[in-house]
């Protein structure tokens, strides 16, 4: 991914970030999504810089599946 393209996306993000304050919302609610956010992004550069490249074989659906065979 060209440096540019991560630049680009990092200040959309923060601009996001920003706006979410003008939003009507419970303080808590706000800071556990900034968190969140915040989180994702980390976890989005790390993988993006490929210190994280285990986050590629991570896939919803098989989650999902592993926890209802396990419950059952």
């Amino acid at each position: 991914m060209p440096l540019m393209q991560v630049v680009v996306t990092l200040i959309v993000v923060g601009v996001l970030l920003w706006l979410v304050r003008f939003i009507p919302m419970a303080g808590s609610i706000k800071s556990i999504l900034n968190a969140v956010v915040v989180i994702g992004v980390v976890l989005w550069l790390l993988n993006v810089f490929g210190l994280l490249p285990s986050l590629a074989r991570i896939r919803v659906g098989s989650v999902l599946s592993w926890f209802s065979a396990a419950g059952a």
